[in-house]
């Protein structure tokens, strides 16, 4: 059994490799950015008006009162193509490019308009009202770094960029494989000792938020011929993911396939709890993590551990929050506890769940952390300090 932070090396070190691919603006949601995202333009690459109003030269000061003719139109996309002269005015709208010699725009509730004259009905203190040329990024720009995850944000930003494709990080393919004659799928009618296997439906999602894609190998029975039959379908994945079917009882037989497999044992227990019984194989470039069957555990490990080996975490050190209550002392193994961040104004602190079986999952869905308690560490008291990791992108 190895520590916990030596598996986590482990799976560092055997990442699967993911080469960069070109994809559709579309496509690249989510994924990891491959290479910087340059400029291929100046945004906005005109001086552009930011109303709806009138370009005019504003010269020494423009109080109301004051008359201008107006000379031309300058509908956005269709530029006015002579400068502006001084008591000269340009009907414009908001996008519109400012012709020449016009450095503010008088918007159109500031103006009473009579055929070809405008006449200001409010003092104009300083020019305003347009946006420069290049005021959002310049040509050459280095717009989105590489290793970005793309939010919607990026995607928009990388298309006003002038890119209608992006590089990223090619997602890797994830299968999962549960096992279990009790297991069946939601939807199912139960039968004695029957359960509902929640677990590949957890997982999958979770991975698909990752910016992967994972593939549900359904569920083999407690029989070695049939979970061969269930890991020839995971073709050329890059990681398998087996749920369940790890200890050492006379119908788990997923770890010794895999072995008879020739698949190659990195590690096989880990000293954490919940997922004791996770372990790492290898065969060429193929990789399987096998997590406990669980639920809770499964979820737990698919956040520390697999997330690690898709190279999906986010490699920032844990948050450092005060806990609301009480913690007992900790055992031999390191345990992540389910819990909830808890924002109060600018404070946050975090609430651990006391229902820690690893099959319960309702305490997982009200759950947007896991406290990370160190082995023989503890106890805790209210307000003491403790590591604590989000399940989830954008909490603090």
């Amino acid at each position: 059994m190895i520590s916990f932070s030596d598996a986590v090396e482990i799976l560092r070190e055997r990442r699967p490799e993911r080469p960069p691919v070109n994809v559709a603006l579309d496509d690249a949601l989510g994924q990891l950015c491959a290479a910087d995202v340059t400029a291929k333009l100046t945004q906005p690459p005109f001086p552009a008006s930011a109303m709806d109003g009138y370009a005019v030269n504003f010269g020494t000061g423009i109080k109301s009162g004051d008359r201008f003719k107006v000379i031309g139109e300058a509908p956005a996309g269709t530029p006015f193509k002579n400068p502006i002269g001084i008591g000269e005015a340009v009907r414009i709208y908001t996008g519109s490019v400012v012709p020449e010699g016009g450095d503010h725009v008088i918007i159109q509730e500031d103006v009473k308009r009579d055929d070809d004259v405008i006449t200001v009905t409010e003092l104009q203190r300083v020019p305003r009202n347009i946006r420069r040329a290049g005021i959002d990024f310049k040509r050459g720009d280095i717009l989105i770094e590489a290793g970005t995850k793309l939010s919607p944000a990026h995607i928009a930003l990388a298309a006003a960029a002038n890119h209608a494709r992006i590089k990223i990080r090619k997602p890797l393919h994830i299968a999962l494989l549960a096992s279990g004659d009790e297991l069946v799928q939601p939807g199912s009618k139960l039968g004695d000792g029957q359960i509902v296997s929640s677990n590949q439906a957890a997982l999958s999602t979770l991975i698909s938020s990752w910016g992967h894609v994972a593939e549900d190998l359904g569920i083999a029975p407690d029989n070695p011929q049939h979970i061969r039959s269930h890991i020839a379908r995971a073709g050329a994945a890059d990681v398998i993911v087996p749920i369940g079917g790890a200890s050492v009882g006379d119908h788990d037989h997923m770890r010794r396939v895999f072995a008879d497999l020739d698949y190659k044992l990195a590690f096989e227990k880990v000293a954490i709890r919940p997922g004791k019984p996770t372990w790492l194989a290898q065969k060429g470039e193929q990789y399987v993590l096998g997590l406990p069957g669980n639920p809770a555990s499964a979820y737990v490990c698919a956040h520390i551990f697999l997330r690690v080996l898709l190279g999906s975490d986010s490699g920032r050190p844990p948050l450092s929050l005060p806990v609301t209550e009480d913690i007992r002392a900790n055992g031999p193994r390191d345990h992540f506890q389910r819990s909830q961040i808890i924002r109060k104004g600018s404070h946050l602190s975090v609430t651990p769940f006391q229902a820690t079986d690893s099959s319960l999952i309702t305490p997982l869905a009200k759950s947007n952390a896991l406290i990370h308690l160190k082995k023989n560490a503890g106890p805790w008291k209210a307000g003491d300090m403790v590591d604590v990791y989000p399940l989830y992108d954008g909490l603090p």
